[in-house]
C-alpha cells in the first residue's frame, strides 16, 4: 500500500484500492449471490424476495450477515488482502462485524445519505467499511457518493429522507458547502471508508445495468463495544470476540416501501441520496 493511500483516507476519510480482487474472483463471487438470491430468503434480509414486485428493491433485497452462515462470504470478510490494507490503515488488527451485499438492479432506488457508525455504535474508535464493486459502479448506475472530510464530524442527528429516491427513511443534512461527490469504481477495486464518513448512494438510473457491491465491516481494534446486531465480532483468524453491547443501534437502514419514483431526467450529486 503506497503511503499516498493512507494520506487520502486520513485526510478525506476514505480511498479506492484498485484491483484488489482479480476478474475470476470477481466473476465467481457475483454469480454466488445472484445464486443465494434466487433461492430463497434469509434470516437477516431487509425484505423477502417477492419476484412478481414492481419495486426492484424486492426482486432483489440486499443481503446481510451472510457470513454467519456462507463460507464463501466469511473467507471474503477475513481474507488477508483485505487484513492487510485495514491493518496498514488504522494501525492496528481490526474486528470483522458484518457483511452485506447489495444489488441494486435497473430502476431501483439508492440510499440517503448517512453514517455507518450511528447504526453500529463502536466505541472507542469507529468502524471502517471495505466496499468491493462486483462489476462497474459509475453515476448512471448508481455508485457511492462521499463527502470528503465528513470523517471529522460527529455523528448527525437525522432528519426525513426522500423515500421515492432512497429505500432508506432517514438521512443527514449537509451542512452549507461540501458536497458529496461520486466515487466510480470496477469491478475489484475496493473503497475503505471511515465509520463517520457521509455517504450514499443515487437510484440506478440504467435500463440494464446492476450495481452489485460486496460489503465488509469492521470496528478498530481499540473498540470495546458494538451494538447487539453486530455480534459476534470475530478476530481476523475467525475465532470469535467478546465484545459489550452498545445501546440502540441495529441494521444499517430501516427498509421503506416505495412510494412514487420517476427515475427518469438528472440526479443531483450535492444532495444525492446508498
Amino acid at each position: 500500500m503506497s503511503e499516498s493511500f493512507k494520506l487520502a483516507f486520513n485526510r478525506e476519510g476514505y480511498a479506492v484500492a484498485r484491483g484488489v480482487f482479480g476478474h475470476d474472483e470477481v466473476e465467481r463471487l457475483r454469480e454466488h449471490y445472484m445464486t443465494l438470491r434466487k433461492r430463497r430468503s434469509y434470516s437477516d434480509d431487509v425484505v423477502g424476495v417477492q419476484a412478481g414486485e414492481r419495486d426492484p428493491l424486492r426482486r432483489y433485497p440486499r443481503m446481510a450477515q451472510m457470513h454467519r452462515w456462507d463460507d464463501e462470504s466469511l473467507r471474503w470478510l477475513l481474507d488477508p488482502r483485505l487484513r492487510g490494507l485495514l491493518v496498514a490503515l488504522l494501525g492496528a488488527e481490526p474486528y470483522a462485524v458484518q457483511t452485506m451485499l447489495y444489488f441494486k438492479p435497473p430502476g431501483s432506488r439508492g440510499q440517503a445519505l448517512h453514517q455507518d457508525n450511528f447504526y453500529l455504535r463502536a466505541e472507542p474508535g469507529t468502524c471502517v467499511a471495505a466496499w468491493m464493486a462486483l462489476e462497474r459502479a459509475d453515476v448512471g448506475n448508481g455508485c457511492m457518493l462521499v463527502v470528503p472530510g465528513s470523517h471529522r464530524w460527529p455523528i448527525l442527528c437525522t432528519e426525513k429522507a426522500d423515500t421515492t429516491q432512497s429505500f432508506t427513511d432517514v438521512t443527514v443534512p449537509l451542512p452549507v458547502g461540501p458536497d458529496a461527490v461520486p466515487v466510480e469504481m470496477d469491478a475489484g477495486d475496493v473503497l475503505f471508508f471511515n465509520g463517520s464518513l457521509v455517504h450514499g448512494s443515487a437510484p440506478n438510473t440504467t435500463e440494464d445495468r446492476f450495481r452489485r457491491a460486496l460489503i465488509g465491516h469492521y470496528v478498530e481494534g481499540e473498540a470495546r463495544t458494538v451494538a447487539a446486531y453486530y455480534h459476534p465480532a470475530l478476530r481476523m483468524d475467525g475465532a470469535p470476540l467478546q465484545l459489550d453491547v452498545s445501546e440502540g443501534g441495529g441494521p444499517c437502514g430501516e427498509w421503506t416501501d416505495l412510494g412514487s419514483i420517476a427515475l427518469t431526467g438528472e440526479h443531483a450529486l450535492t444532495r444525492a441520496h446508498e
